[in-house]
């Protein structure tokens, strides 16, 4: 069949050595490689010389591998395999397929809806051939898409079995890792990712992992090789957006705006680089355009995370009763997505910790962090415990979070942000007072709400002492 071509095609895959040198040494030049790209690609043509492929075609390479295909050809996907299968029930592969298209059709528009359909189109593709390496990698994405990373880290080990060199499990098995916090095993997920496939695909997947390590540069050179290398918009597009994100984390807004930018140009149902519009002009203080660029993304792609940014925007306006109508709007997301079998406990426990009830949010972490173990779930409840007055466990998670050590390798200003007013309300001046000016320097506008927080505590802290010294990283007193 041909989606078992475009499956189970492989080819010759450089090892991973070669792959990190490559990134290693284009970080030297790090994000102004990536920066250099919006003048030097010729962004409206797809490949040097060569016609892209048949818009069906295209999709059906992009659902099998991973890759971001346009919505429409999506949907046209959608329909073809659907009429197929009416007439040819028991086509295993175009099961697969078909379930595929649905998980990334969810994931791109929100519709938590999507994902039962994809769970039945799969499952019918593994009883109609069990051992199928093509429903089981599906399986693996639903799961992720889902939030249950445990259910995804056992789906793309299934898929393994099924094929030893099967590359396409990698991604999945990539993302579960993460999810669940097991660093050390996702390094050699994508060491093996990169033995068996090279290309743009595999270069994003690597640059989100060395973002999760702290290697920023590493992660825009990767980012830089994967939007040059790919030849579809919607695909070069997703990895514009990502480029995007890194480079508002590091605080470069005005390269961030760009990225944005050029990614909705280049495929207008790039919902998140939307979102990352409204994220940027925010921090840049341009907030009628914020709002409308949030309003958008969230009309298209109602995601509980835009919600919370769009009503914390709102709430850092004074606009109380908006900020209410978008809070409800998450609580209303949230119930949805749980009917789709979505684990948003997460978003909506970060949401409970600052403007609803810590204590439920506290409940709903601890829970949260007991299935899937990941960095941004101990941020997370950290803050909650810290929000809910348990200062002294609060430190524990926020330093799990932060320290890479422990595993916390991110560069994120919230992160550090959080850590330095735990550490404040423990009385620890000197580890605060460090901490919040870390927050600061890895972003100065990470926030439109904590920036003016962090800005009013390092105040208060006032300038350091010698006392301040003895208790930078010390274990607050028991009591």
């Amino acid at each position: 069949m041909e989606n078992d071509a475009v499956e189970n095609g492989q080819g010759t895959r450089p090892g991973f050595p070669r792959v990190r040198r490559r990134v290693l040494l284009a970080s030297v030049a790090g994000c102004a490689v990536l920066g250099g790209l919006l003048t030097l690609l010729p962004w409206g043509s797809g490949g040097a010389g060569t016609p892209p492929p048949a818009p069906g075609a295209q999709a059906l390479a992009a659902v099998t591998t991973g890759v971001a295909v346009a919505l429409p050809d999506l949907a046209a996907l959608i329909d073809e395999r659907e009429r197929h299968l009416r007439a040819h029930p028991g086509d295993a592969g175009s099961w697969a397929v078909l379930g595929a298209a649905y998980v990334e059709q969810g994931r791109r528009t929100s519709d938590p809806a999507n994902y039962p359909k994809a769970e039945q189109a799969l499952r019918t593709s593994l009883r109609a051939r069990a051992r199928n390496a093509g429903a089981l990698d599906g399986m693996a994405a639903l799961a992720n898409a889902r939030r249950d990373f445990r259910a995804a880290r056992n789906w793309s080990e299934a898929a393994l079995k099924a094929d030893r060199k099967r590359w396409s499990a990698y991604p999945q098995l990539i993302d579960a890792q993460t999810g669940l916090g097991d660093y050390k095993a996702a390094d050699k997920a994508l060491d093996r990712l990169v033995e068996l496939r090279k290309g743009p695909e595999v270069l994003a997947w690597a640059a989100g992992v060395y973002r999760d390590r702290g290697r920023r540069e590493d992660a825009a050179a990767a980012l830089s090789d994967a939007a040059a290398g790919a030849e579809a918009p919607a695909e070069r597009a997703a990895y514009l957006e990502r480029g995007g994100q890194l480079a508002f984390e590091r605080g470069d807004l005005d390269e961030a705006l760009r990225y944005f930018r050029e990614a909705v140009r280049l495929d207008p149902d790039q919902r998140a680089a939307l979102a990352g519009q409204g994220r940027t002009l925010a921090a840049l203080g341009r907030t009628t355009e914020a709002l409308n660029a949030y309003r958008a993304a969230f009309a298209k792609q109602p995601d509980p995370e835009y919600a919370l940014e769009l009503g914390e925007l709102y709430e850092s306006l004074g606009l109380e009763q908006a900020a209410r109508v978008q809070y409800d709007s998450l609580r209303e997301r949230v119930a949805r997505s749980a009917e789709g079998g979505v684990d948003d406990e997460l978003v909506l426990g970060r949401f409970e910790a600052d403007h609803g009830d810590p204590e439920s949010a506290v409940r709903r972490l601890r829970d949260e962090w007991r299935r899937q173990p990941g960095i941004a779930v101990a941020d997370a409840l950290g803050w909650a415990l810290h929000r809910a007055g348990e200062d002294k466990e609060a430190l524990k998670f926020a330093r799990v979070a932060t320290d890479r050590h422990r595993g916390g390798g991110v560069r994120s200003a919230l992160y550090v942000y959080h850590l330095g007013m735990i550490e404040r309300e423990l009385e620890m001046p000197g580890a605060a007072r460090r901490h919040l000016q870390e927050a600061l320097r890895i972003s100065p506008r990470f926030s439109p709400t904590r920036v003016p927080l962090a800005e009013q505590a390092l105040r208060e802290l006032g300038e350091p002492s010698v006392k301040d010294v003895p208790d930078m990283d010390a274990e607050p007193e028991e009591e």
